[in-house]
């Protein structure tokens, strides 16, 4: 069974950790040709390794070591992926950071150039980035998937301009998405909770500070797993935003079952819907074996 992302270009950055790592290591598992970007070459080889595990072959895999607030590396990474691979069809816009300068102080007490800092990294890259990208992914009817936070919309006193900074970015999605979508490209973006990464340390925080800081937010009750999130929890949204997703009504028999394993057969991620449970696993089960990656199960009793 081929996935829909086989054969698919896509550029990652900020991969060599956390979220972009585990997001890379899933679309090659899925069969796309992957450019691996960031700052840190052993880390960076890891990932590279961790594709290949997934199956990856080596052709399939392009390393970029750079710095995403540098212009010329953009440009840099985004014609060498399309030089490389001949398209482009997602640009993960991963990379991003916090500050462990500011972390804990109150917004009056925090020095403006902190913002800036944080803009620096966390929008304008995926601004610029996403500006370049825009030629190839029209030729595709690709996708941008930007990684934001839950730090966007809720209060995170102790790193408020990194949330502000995931704010703005939010709005930038919103307005790409609204121009773009007339030249066939999608943009979306992810808002991770908690994620087991290096992001705190990475921030200049202490590792044994960092450890508590996730302990205390898996024993959360906010958080009704029980558990903080793992890099590939959210390279899985990434990779649902970046595929074609089809909606199937009254999907639990007939011609709407068929329909759906069709689609599943395709690589498309698809939502099924009835109002028959037993019909509706079966319909599940048929689109498992016919190579679905994601289901979706709705009962719609209204």
């Amino acid at each position: 069974i081929m996935s829909f992302f086989s054969g698919k270009v896509v550029i990652v950055t900020g991969s060599s950790n956390g979220i972009g790592r585990g997001t890379a290591a899933l679309f090659a598992k899925q069969g796309a040709k992957v450019t691996i970007t960031g700052r840190n070459a052993a880390a960076l080889e890891e990932t590279k390794k961790q594709c290949l595990q997934a199956g990856a072959k080596p052709a399939d895999i392009l390393e970029l070591l750079g710095d995403i607030t540098s212009e010329s590396f953009n440009e840099q990474l985004i014609s060498a992926t399309v030089e490389k691979f001949g398209k482009l069809d997602v640009l993960v816009n991963n990379a991003g950071g916090g500050n462990f300068e500011s972390f804990g102080k109150k917004v009056e007490d925090i020095a403006v150039s902190e913002l800036d800092k944080m803009m620096e990294i966390n929008v304008k890259p995926a601004l610029r980035l996403s500006q370049l990208a825009v030629p190839h992914l029209e030729k595709t009817k690709g996708a941008i998937v930007n990684v934001s936070s839950i730090g966007a919309f809720l209060k995170i006193g102790p790193m408020s301009f990194y949330a502000a900074s995931k704010s703005a970015l939010d709005q930038i999605t919103v307005e790409l998405a609204g121009s773009l979508i007339k030249k066939g490209i999608r943009v979306n973006s992810v808002n991770p909770g908690p994620v087991l990464t290096n992001f705190v340390v990475n921030a200049g925080a202490p590792k044994e500070m960092s450890d508590k800081l996730w302990e205390d937010m898996a024993a959360n009750p906010a958080i009704p797993l029980g558990r903080i999130g793992y890099p590939d929890d959210i390279g899985k949204q990434m990779s649902f935003f970046s595929g074609k997703v089809v909606i199937i009504t009254g999907s639990s028999n007939g011609i709407g079952r068929g329909t759906a394993v069709l689609f599943a057969k395709a690589g498309a991620k698809i939502t099924i819907t009835g109002r028959n449970a037993n019909s509706l696993a079966e319909t599940k089960q048929q689109c498992q074996k016919a190579g679905a990656i994601i289901g979706d199960i709705l009962e719609v009793n209204n």
